[in-house]
């Protein structure tokens, strides 16, 4: 897991586990289908750092979030 530049043309998706009050993640399909690189942020900040995950790390992430919604 890093925290790296997202490239310019990622296109952001806010994730479907992402809460009614507001805490909204974002990640970049896209950038991780051509890159193998999933990148993630927070929609409130989208000029703020992003991580950037491993395919296993997204995967992780995604059953956290399943985990606690």
């Amino acid at each position: 897991m890093s925290s790296t530049s997202a490239p310019r043309d990622a296109r952001w998706v806010k994730s479907t586990y992402s809460g009614a009050q507001g805490e909204c993640v974002e990640w970049a399909p896209g950038h991780a289908l051509a890159t193998g690189e999933f990148l993630v942020r927070d929609s409130k900040n989208p000029s703020g750092p992003h991580l950037a995950l491993s395919s296993n790390g997204f995967a992780g992430l995604v059953e956290l979030a399943k985990n606690h919604a």
